[in-house]
């Protein structure tokens, strides 16, 4: 009897690991919402995409709402999602990028191709306001209201038909910090 259990206690432990792992697999990571819901934007500084000598900090992103866009050149969600943010920026939203782990001339490249909606992109050539973020894939969008809080996460590419919700979370966190 006890050599049967030990014999079965292998592919118990089998099974059970098997069940947690497929579990985990069945989870969709974008349906997390962000721990930075309702914090500061993580503070930083860093030079412009166009401008290596222009440094810009977070107070970039105070007193007007602002979405704030992790993009990158090699990213082809990225490319299918331009064609919404240009949307968003024609109905009077304001961007800001992040071009995250890319090069310069790869990014340049990139806005010249499919468009620049963003009033400034921020560099970030190795990741670190991405990993300050949670970025874990691009594109990611974060909504930052007029004091620097973070209100939303939007977890991969804004599809034309997430732009009225994305344009509703605008809109709300533009009347919240107006009164």
């Amino acid at each position: 009897m006890k050599r049967r259990l030990l014999l079965l206690l292998p592919l118990l432990i089998f099974l059970g690991l098997g069940f947690f792992f497929y579990r985990g697999l069945a989870m969709d990571p974008s349906a997390r919402d962000s721990a930075l819901l309702s914090q500061e934007f993580p503070t930083f500084t860093l030079s412009t995409l166009e401008d290596p000598d222009a440094r810009v900090d977070e107070s970039l992103l105070r007193g007007e709402v602002t979405l704030v866009n992790v993009w990158a050149e090699w990213c082809p969600t990225c490319k299918e999602e331009m064609p919404q943010l240009l949307m968003l920026a024609e109905r009077g939203v304001r961007l800001v990028g992040i071009n995250y782990k890319d090069t310069r001339t790869k990014g340049r490249e990139f806005l010249d191709t499919f468009g620049n909606p963003f009033e400034v992109n921020i560099f970030d050539p190795n990741g670190d306001l991405g990993f300050d973020l949670g970025v874990y894939g691009v594109p990611e969008t974060f909504l930052v209201d007029a004091d620097g809080i973070i209100h939303y996460k939007h977890t991969g590419y804004i599809t034309p038909d997430d732009v009225e919700k994305v344009m509703q979370e605008v809109e709300r966190s533009v009347r919240d910090s107006t009164g």
